[in-house]
Order: structure tokens, then sequence, then C-alpha cells
């Protein structure tokens, strides 16, 4: 979720210690059964390939781009192609905008208790101890210590894992932004108005019903890959740029296979309980104000865009898909 990622950041700015994001993609590195396997998985998913689309629907349009939250200066050419569609578009919607943000960052900072759990069982107390001094060396390398690391949240740990130390301090030192602030920098610039698909606080009931099982699973499926985080990073991050969206996702499934520690009904599982509390129900969510919105913009004569993290668009449960079933004719513009 950006919205988390953006406060994350935002807090804990200038905590991790100096590092180049230097890794290696492991796609490229990989065995070839085991690309294979990530390859037959990813085959028969909807739109599992590509960024920019376009939803049509009579006089109705919405270009959706998916995007990835941090800087790199590949964002550079979706920006230029995306300029015709929101120089004329009616609004601009994103996951969250400025507002949203904003009001979570000021949330975590003077409500500690939304991540620390001041009064369960600690995570040295719940995790194994093989897990927690894995756990402990992440987060410290991530500007946290463990005395501190030991009473957060596990949805909160879990997302601070998926950020390796190297982005956090390139986000600190150079402000560099992701596609998503880009898109309402420009549509700023602009005048183009700016909404958000979801309230600020929608981090906090996805998590909420989860078993204390499941809150720990997060992290042990999360974890193996803070070890070497940098090519985890690379690899993803190329794998975005190559519009090959939805095997970011299975690159992850198959990859806690065989590091997480937990069998593979545990990782399903787990991957199921994501894409449904992370994913499929916010995109289902998500199509109320998108239509809405590409109905209005159609009463004036113009579009809209939207812009949200690409995994958002490939599947049976996804944007894209939901759209089509809706009577929306997609088109591919990045192909």
């Amino acid at each position: 979720m950006r919205i988390v990622l953006t406060a994350i950041l935002t807090l804990w700015a200038g905590a991790a210690p100096a590092s180049e994001c230097v890794g290696t993609n492991l796609f490229q590195t990989m065995p070839p059964d085991q690309r294979a396997e990530i390859d037959a998985a990813v085959a028969d998913v909807p739109y599992h390939r590509g960024l920019l689309w376009r939803a049509g629907k009579g006089d109705q349009s919405i270009t959706l781009v998916g995007t990835y939250h941090f800087g790199d200066p590949r964002h550079d050419p979706m920006l230029v192609r995306l300029e015709p569609a929101l120089a004329d578009a009616a609004v601009v919607l994103v996951e969250a905008g400025p507002a949203e943000e904003r009001k979570l960052t000021e949330a975590l900072a003077d409500d500690p208790t939304l991540m620390v759990d001041p009064t369960g069982p600690t995570l040295p107390e719940r995790l194994s101890d093989k897990d927690w001094q894995l756990l402990s060396m992440a987060m410290a390398e991530r500007g946290t210590p463990a005395v501190v690391t030991s009473k957060l949240r596990p949805w909160y740990v879990a997302m601070m894992l998926g950020i390796s130390p190297c982005m956090m301090k390139q986000v600190a030192d150079t402000g560099a932004r992701g596609l998503d602030h880009r898109l309402v920098e420009r549509a700023e610039a602009l005048d183009v108005p700016v909404r958000a698909l979801e309230p600020w606080d929608t981090v906090f009931t996805l998590f909420r019903d989860l078993t204390p099982d499941q809150e720990i699973e997060m992290i042990r499926t999360a974890l193996p890959a803070a070890a070497y985080a940098d090519d985890y990073a690379v690899t993803l991050t190329d794998a975005y740029f190559a519009g090959d969206v939805w095997a970011i996702w299975e690159f992850g499934r198959f990859d806690a296979y065989r590091t997480s520690g937990l069998t593979r009904d545990q990782v399903d599982a787990q991957m199921r309980l994501a894409q449904d509390q992370l994913m499929d129900k916010r995109n289902r969510a998500w199509i109320g104000p998108l239509t809405r919105s590409a109905r209005e913009a159609a009463a004036q004569g113009k579009g809209i865009v939207a812009g949200f993290g690409a995994l958002h668009l490939p599947g049976e449960g996804g944007v894209l898909r939901l759209l089509e079933r809706d009577g929306w004719t997609i088109t591919r513009l990045d192909g």
C-alpha cells in the first residue's frame, strides 16, 4: 500500500544506515526450471502483463496506469506518455492523495498504539528464537532497534520488511518520488483535481480481523526476502519496468516456498490472505469511485486518469477484469 509506505518513510527517513541499491536480478540467475514454474503460474492470469491501459464504455474513458511506489528515472517515459491524458482529464484518482497521506502520517505519530502493541505478548515471545534473531537484525538494518521492534504490530513489521534499507536511504537523501507522487504533482501543476480511491485509515481495517497465527505468518513469509533486500528490490523493480506485473507476485510465492520454512500450503494460504486483504477487496471497493468519476467526466466531454499499484491491475479480481465484467472494453496501451 503506497499510503503506508509513504507514512513509514516519512516517519523513519534518515534512520536507515547508508547503503547503495546494488543487487542482482534474481530472475536472470535462477535455474531455468524455477523460472518455468513462475511463467506457468502467470500464463493464465488475465492482464498479467502491461502497465498502461484504457477502459472505455460509450463516451466514458479511464486511462489506468500501474504504479511503482519508489523513485526511478525510468518513470520519465511513462509520464511523457501520460501527459495528453492528464491534460485532458477531469480528475486524477490515486490510492491516497496528499491529504490522506498527511492524515495517516499524523495519526501514526500522534498515536503510537496504531503501530505498537503496549499490552500483548512481544514478538520475541511469539516467534522462534531463530526467527526473532533474523527479524531483529533485519529491522536494525532499517533503523529500528530490537527493543522497539519487539512491540511493533505484525502488519507494520511486515510492511517494513518489504522496504529495502537502500531504498529508505535513497528517499531520505534524494527525495526521489514514485510514479504515484509524480502523477499527483503533475495533476496539481495542470490544475486537475486529485481524489483518493479510499479513506486514509483503510490500512487499519485490512488487518483488524487477522488471527494471531495469521499475523505471525505474515512476518515469517516476508522475513527471508529481507536478508537479500537489495537483490529483491532490483528483481522486482526490473520486472515492473518490463511490464511483467504478475511475475512479481509469483516470484514472491515461489521464493517463500524455498526459503520461508513454511509448507507450501501455509505459503499459499498466506498469499491468498494477502491477495484478498491487500488487493481484491480494495479493487472491488474502487470500481464505484472509478466508474462514477468517469461518468461525471464524460458529461464534461472528458476522461479520467487512475494510478495505483501495478499489482491491482491483473487477475480475476483485478481492476481490469472487474471493469470488463461491468461492460468496459479494455485496451492495452503500452504493448
